[in-house]
């Protein structure tokens, strides 16, 4: 048998995008990809120190050279493809406050971006408060989408006042009535979009975010409404940005160039009316290839992210040129490609459940005879009998199982039985690695895979794996010089069963099982959740008042150490008790009076009573998470 460790067996060399390594000890190490020759940083060892500092998992762990990184490949991705291009207009990017509003990673975004004048895309009040205060570059731009109330407009207006370069852009007739309202009540002049929806659908998850039955943006006969309204109201004049979502993660290149393409037939005719656009905003798009494939998949991309900026810009040049109109700047709503590599949840393993064993039981002479028909299978198992063998098994376990259920077997013989199943399997599946399986094997032993019980929750942490299947990487992070012995879902700590993960991306494709080792005795186990920078931190909610996680920011050292450089508290009981309306202090009382009562009727002595209080205290400032 083939010996496989790391990443051979988890593909880390396919979708790790050179941020990981394994070290000599077998821990998962984070690359500086800023500083490639700096020493790995072991990732075990973060959690260690962290965990000294009381900083316990769950941990949302977030790399700051990761995510300044990202960002500035991407402005210095379009800054080539324009000096290649020879194009004569520039790139103004800004970042989806949506895709992750932590305050932590918004601000490092403002501070890495302003030498590239990098900006903020809003869709609310809330988020247009937070752009507000932020430190933008003079330069940079603050472009208003959704829907948009009377507040919400005026503050948009009079924020260009105070040095912001503030687009409000209309997604409807509608709402440009409102926007003319408030701007002749301001005295003040807006700066304007038009959000247009193109013809043209992408595949995958995202496939109705594009396309004419998208949710917002307006149809062609709006977008001419609304320019001779601006016409005629002679506010032509501020119509300067043009804005298409693309779509949240495109797969396939050419989709973004046929989707560029048809915004850019909007643009030249918008012009050819005589509005004087100066940007081309481009929406989202730009996807993370989850499992290394490089195909156009709904997990996956089929391009790099020079290709992307290269497509964007030639197909524009092309376009404007061909046209005759002057090159305009070019704005994109990246928020994924920018986010997602640089966090990742890491949780220990609480416990497991086994659906095999090492140990063979006694059998009886006088046990049930089928006790002793599936103890006799091992008598024929061999490789060209596997099928065989394990249909065998199946069919005498299902039927001692119908005879329990019929009262004609007592517990005993069928826990029996069980522990006889439960050993053939273990035989069944270290035959099954050197076997060339069939579909149906792999499916029946797939029954037999292991759990692994996970200090997590998949709703609060991971809602995209719950909601629409999306893969993210997830490896043990230790022991990877050892060759794992067992095949595992996750199952997290909600008492859900959706509660789990059961596909993987692996070096030889997609798995519904993640190899995994035995656990060691007063050892902890740690799994760690890649690339999800993006929306999981939002999107979470808080099934079974499982709240957020602890976060923490690290800078990497040179010498395989890091800095804690920003900390977040995950939320206590008390916290998520207080979201949904309850007070804890109320709680608190009332059970005080509860623990009182029984002392009065002697149900409880006086010093049970000040255990008792005190763990309820200590609960409600607790961590909503298994605590060690």
């Amino acid at each position: 048998m083939e010996t496989r460790l790391g990443a051979e067996i988890y593909g880390i060399d396919r979708w790790g995008h050179q941020i990981l390594t394994v070290l000599a000890n077998g821990d998962a190490g984070l690359v500086d990809v800023m500083n490639p020759k700096a020493a790995p940083v072991s990732i075990p060892s973060i959690v260690q120190d962290l965990g000294e500092r009381g900083i316990n998992s769950p941990i949302l762990l977030r790399v700051n050279s990761f995510l300044q990184n990202s960002l500035i490949e991407l402005n210095q991705g379009f800054a080539k493809a324009i000096s290649d291009y020879q194009f004569e207009g520039q790139y103004r990017g800004v970042f989806p406050i949506k895709v992750n509003q932590q305050a932590e990673v918004v601000e490092r975004l403002v501070e890495t971006g302003r030498q590239f004048s990098y900006g903020l895309e809003v869709g609310s009040k809330p988020e247009l408060l937070i752009a507000l205060s932020q430190n933008l570059a003079k330069d940079s731009l603050l472009i208003c989408n959704g829907v948009k109330d009377e507040e919400f407009i005026r503050l948009a207006i009079l924020s260009c006042k105070i040095g912001f370069n503030t687009i409000i852009v209309l997604e409807s007739p509608k709402e440009l009535d409102l926007v003319i309202r408030v701007s002749k009540a301001l005295g003040e002049k807006p700066r304007l979009g038009v959000r247009i929806k193109l013809t043209h659908k992408i595949t995958g998850y995202w496939a109705e975010s594009s396309g004419d039955r998208s949710s917002f943006g307006m149809t062609t006969d709006n977008v001419v409404a609304v320019a001779e309204r601006l016409k005629a109201e002679g506010m032509d004049d501020c119509l300067i940005l043009q804005h298409s979502h693309l779509g949240s993660q495109i797969s396939d290149i050419i989709d973004v160039r046929r989707i560029v393409n048809e915004a850019c037939r909007f643009f030249t005719e918008l012009k050819a009316l005589g509005m004087p656009l100066q940007f081309l905003d481009l929406g989202g798009g730009l996807g993370v290839d989850y499992t290394g494939e490089k195909q156009s998949n709904e997990n996956s991309i089929n391009y790099s992210l020079p290709e992307y900026c290269e497509a964007i810009v030639e197909t524009v040049k092309y376009a404007m040129d061909e046209a005759g109109i002057a090159h305009p700047n070019i704005v994109t709503e990246s928020g994924r490609g920018v986010v997602a590599l640089s966090s990742m949840l890491i949780f220990d393993v609480l416990d497991t459940t086994l659906y095999d064993s090492a140990t063979l039981p006694e059998v009886d002479s006088d046990a049930h005879h089928l006790i002793r028909d599936l103890l006799a299978v091992q008598d024929y198992l061999s490789t060209k009998r596997l099928q065989e063998c394990v249909n065998d098994a199946i069919y005498y376990r299902d039927e001692m199982r119908a005879l329990f259920r019929r009262g004609n077997m007592d517990i005993k013989s069928l826990a029996q039985a069980e522990t006889v199943f439960r050993f053939l399997v273990a035989q069944f599946k270290k035959l099954a690695v050197d076997t060339e399986t069939s579909p149906q094997l792999d499916e029946q032993l797939g029954h037999f895979a292991d759990i692994y019980h996970g200090n997590f929750s998949l709703f609060q942490s991971l809602p995209d794996v719950w909601a629409i299947d999306q893969l993210h990487p997830i490896m043990p992070l230790q022991r990877l010089n050892e060759t794992p012995t067992r095949q595992a879902m996750l199952s997290d700590i909600t008492c859900d069963s959706d509660g789990k993960v059961d596909r993987f991306v692996l070096a030889d494709g997609i798995s519904k099982t993640l190899p995994v080792h035995d656990l060691a005795e007063d050892e902890a186990y740690y799994i760690g959740v890649f690339f999800v920078g993006a929306y999981q931190e939002t999107l979470g909610d808080l099934h079974n008042l499982f709240g957020d996680t602890n976060v923490v920011t690290v800078a990497l050292g040179e010498d395989g150490n890091f800095d804690l450089i920003h900390e977040v508290e995950g939320d206590t009981i008390a916290e998520v008790l207080d979201y949904v309306e309850y007070e804890a202090q109320a709680c608190l009382s009332t059970f005080r009076k509860r623990v009182d009562r029984a002392v009065s009727e002697k149900q409880l002595s006086i010093s049970e009573r000040r255990v008792l209080i005190e763990a309820y205290k200590d609960s409600l400032s607790g961590y909503t998470y298994f605590e060690k």
